[in-house]
C-alpha cells in the first residue's frame, strides 16, 4: 500500500492510462486495446479469469451484437431504405418543412438503427432533396448528422454508450435500465435540437454547395433492362407509380414496348406483360431482380435458351452475382464508339453485357443501341473459358468480381414486424432484454431476412471486442475500489454544489473527452466513477451514469466526435470551424436539459 492506495489500485491506475493513451492516440485498432485491456487485468491479478473474461458473455456484448444482425436484416430488406424515401415523400419543399420532417423522423429511426448507418442511407436522399429545392448541402446535413446522434438516447440500444451504462448498473447490483428507460430525455433533446436548427442554427450553418457530391453518389447508378413477365405485379401501373414503390433506388430511364420506344412524358400510360424499361439502380438490385416475382433481366431472359446457366450453377443454386463480373472499356479501345448489339459480345465473345455503368449522362436507349465510351464498365456473364478470352483482350482494362450482393427485398415488412414485436417484449419485460434481441436475430436468420453470412458480416467485430473489454474493466474499478477512491476526491471538489449543477459539470466533462474518444470508451472510463460519486453522496446512481452516457453520445463540440460527421464532411463542403459554431450551442442546451431532467427520472 502506498499513501493510502493498494498495489491492485496502483496496478489498474496504471492499465487506465495506457488504455487511456491508446484509445486516445488510436496508435492500435480499439479492440486490440480492448484485448489489451483484458489480458493486463487477469495477468497482474487485478481480476480473475472469469472476471476478466466476463465481457464476452455479458448483457451488453450480447444486445449489441444481436442489435447488429436486426439492423442488418432492415438494411438487406430495404426497409431502412424505403422508410428513408417515405421521408423525404414527407419533407415538402421550404427548408422549415424538410427540417421538421427529417430531424424528428431520423431521431425516432436511429433509436433502432445505428446512427452511422442511418446517416449514410439518408446522406444520398438528403442530397437529392437539396438539389431538387435548390438548397444548399450544407445547410441539411448537419441537421441530419445531429439528429442522428440524439435520436440514439431515445432507447438504451440506440447507442453502446448505453449498454455499458446499463451493465455497470447490473454489476453494482442496482436494476438494470428499461429500453425505454431513458426516452424522455432523447425525446426532448431531439425536439430541443429540431427547435434550435429552425429558429438558431440554420444560420450558423454555411451555404455550400459541397464537393460533387451528387455526381460522386451517382457512382452507384448501373444500368441494366428489365422485362416484366406475365406474373409481375409491375403490370398496369405507371412509371411513376413503379418508381415511388420500389424500396430501393430505381429510376426509369427508358421503356419499350414491342421493341418500340414509348414517348414521354409517361404521365398516366400504364405497363404491359413483356415491357422493357431501361433502369438506373443499384448494384445490388441488378443482383436481386432473379430473385423477384414476375420480372426479369432481359439479355438473361431473351437469350435463355442460347445461354443456359451452367449445370454446376444450376446444381449449387448460385446467386445471379456470383456469376456477374465486371470489365472496363480501355483507351484507344477498338470498341469505342460502336454500339454494344453490332460488337455481338454472345458471338464475339461468348458473354451477354447485363448492365452498364457510364460515369456522366444518362442511358435512355436499349443497351444494345448503347455506343460505348472509353471508361464505360459493362456487367458480364460468361462461362470461365469466355470470360478468360476478356481478360486477355486488350479492348478491356480489368475484369473484377461484380460486387452486387442479393437482397431479400421482398421480405421487408416481414423484418419490421420481427423488429417491433422484440422491441415490444423486451420494453414489456416479459423476458430478459439480451434473450430477446438473440431471439429475434435467430427469426430474422431463419425467416431469410438476412443470411447467415451476412448476419455475421452485420456484427461489428471490432466494437463487439471493444464492449467485451469495457465491461471488465468497469467491473475492476468497482471491484478494487479504484472508483470510490477517485469519487470521494470528486466528492471534495464538488461538495456543497446541487445536484443540477454536479450533473451540468460532468456532462461537460464527459462531453470534452468523448470528442478524442468512442462514445463507449468514454462510458466505461467515467461511468463507474460517477456510480461512485452518486453513492458516496447518498444519491441513486442512474441520473450520474446515464448523464455520462448521454455526454458521450450528444456531444458536438467537434466533428470527430461521430463518426456520422465524418460521413457529411465532404459532401457538405464543411470546414472544422462550422461544427464548432453550431455544435457548441447545442451541446449546451442538451446539457442543461440533460441535468435538468434526469434527477426528475429517478429522484421524483
Amino acid at each position: 500500500m502506498v499513501n493510502g492506495i493498494e498495489a491492485n489500485q496502483i496496478y489498474l491506475f496504471i492499465i487506465l492510462a495506457g488504455a487511456a493513451l491508446l484509445l486516445f492516440t488510436e496508435w492500435i485498432r480499439i479492440d486490440l486495446t480492448a484485448l489489451l485491456i483484458i489480458a493486463a487485468l487477469g495477468l497482474s491479478g487485478v481480476l480473475d479469469a472469469d472476471g476478466a473474461l466476463s465481457g464476452f458473455s455479458s448483457e451488453p456484448a450480447i444486445i449489441l451484437a444481436s442489435m447488429f444482425v436486426l439492423s442488418g436484416a432492415l438494411f438487406h430488406t430495404g426497409l431502412s431504405e424505403r422508410l428513408g424515401n417515405g421521408i423525404k415523400r414527407l419533407a415538402g419543399s421550404s427548408y422549415w418543412q424538410i427540417i421538421l420532417v427529417v430531424m424528428p423522423s431520423v431521431a425516432l429511426l436511429s433509436a433502432f438503427v445505428g446512427h452511422v448507418a442511418l446517416t449514410a442511407i439518408m446522406l444520398p436522399i438528403i442530397l437529392n432533396i437539396a438539389r431538387e429545392n435548390q438548397i444548399a448541402p450544407s445547410k441539411l446535413l448537419v441537421p441530419m448528422a445531429f439528429a442522428a446522434s440524439l435520436g440514439t438516447a431515445i432507447a438504451i440500444i440506440g447507442a453502446p454508450a448505453f449498454l455499458v451504462a446499463n451493465g455497470l448498473l447490473r454489476q453494482t447490483g442496482q436494476a438494470p435500465l428499461g429500453i425505454f428507460s431513458i426516452a424522455p430525455i432523447g425525446l426532448v433533446i431531439s425536439a430541443a435540437g429540431t427547435v434550435f436548427f429552425l429558429l438558431v442554427g440554420r444560420f450558423l450553418l454555411p451555404d455550400r454547395k459541397g464537393e460533387d457530391a451528387v455526381d460522386h453518389f451517382r457512382l452507384e447508378g448501373y444500368y441494366t433492362e428489365l422485362v416484366l413477365l406475365p406474373d409481375s405485379t409491375l403490370i398496369g401501373k405507371t412509371i411513376r407509380e413503379i418508381e415511388e414503390q420500389q424500396p430501393v433506388d430505381f429510376k426509369v430511364s427508358a421503356w419499350f414496348r414491342n421493341g418500340r420506344p414509348r414517348n414521354r412524358p409517361y404521365g398516366t400510360k400504364k405497363t404491359q406483360a413483356g415491357d422493357v424499361l431501361v433502369i438506373r439502380t443499384s448494384p445490388d438490385r441488378i443482383a436481386t431482380i432473379e430473385k423477384e416475382p414476375g420480372m426479369a433481366i432481359q439479355p438473361l431472359e431473351k437469350y435463355k435458351e442460347a445461354f443456359p446457366m451452367s449445370a454446376e450453377a444450376e446444381n449449387h443454386k448460385e446467386d445471379l452475382s456470383t456469376r456477374l463480373v465486371q470489365s472496363v472499356v480501355a483507351p484507344r479501345s477498338e470498341l469505342i464508339g460502336r454500339t454494344i448489339g453490332k460488337i455481338d459480345f454472345l458471338e464475339n465473345y461468348g458473354v451477354l453485357v447485363v448492365g452498364v455503368w457510364r460515369r456522366k449522362g444518362w442511358l435512355r436507349t436499349e443497351l444494345s443501341r448503347v455506343r460505348l465510351r472509353e471508361g464505360d464498365v459493362l456487367v458480364l456473364t460468361g462461362d470461365s473459358d469466355s470470360l478468360q478470352r476478356i481478360s486477355e483482350d486488350q479492348s478491356f482494362l480489368m475484369l473484377v468480381p461484380f460486387r452486387g450482393e442479393p437482397k431479400p427485398l421482398h421480405k421487408a415488412r416481414l423484418a419490421g414486424i420481427i423488429m417491433l414485436i422484440a422491441v415490444a417484449i423486451a420494453a414489456l419485460n416479459i423476458a430478459p432484454v439480451e434473450i430477446v434481441f438473440l431471439a429475434g436475430a435467430l427469426v430474422m436468420i431463419l425467416s431469410g431476412c438476412i443470411s447467415s453470412q451476412q448476419a455475421y458480416q452485420s456484427i461489428d467485430a471490432r466494437i463487439y471486442i471493444f464492449i467485451a473489454g469495457a465491461i471488465p474493466l468497469g467491473l475492476a474499478m468497482q471491484e478494487t475500489g479504484t472508483a470510490d477512491l477517485l469519487a470521494g476526491w470528486l466528492q471534495g471538489l464538488v461538495s456543497g454544489w446541487g445536484i443540477h449543477w454536479i450533473l451540468l459539470a460532468l456532462f461537460i466533462v464527459t462531453g470534452i473527452v468523448t470528442q478524442v474518444m468512442s462514445d463507449a470508451g468514454t462510458t466505461a472510463l467515467f461511468g463507474p466513477i460517477a456510480i461512485a460519486l452518486a453513492i458516496s453522496l447518498d444519491l441513486p446512481p442512474e441520473p450520474f451514469v446515464v448523464t455520462v452516457a448521454m455526454a458521450a453520445v450528444t456531444s458536438f463540440f467537434t466533428p470527430i466526435g461521430h463518426h456520422g460527421n465524418l460521413l457529411i464532411y465532404g459532401p457538405g463542403g464543411y470546414q472544422f470551424g462550422d461544427f464548432v459554431k453550431v455544435g457548441v450551442p447545442l451541446t449546451l442546451i442538451v446539457a442543461v436539459l440533460v441535468s435538468l431532467i434526469a434527477p426528475l427520472l429517478w429522484l421524483g
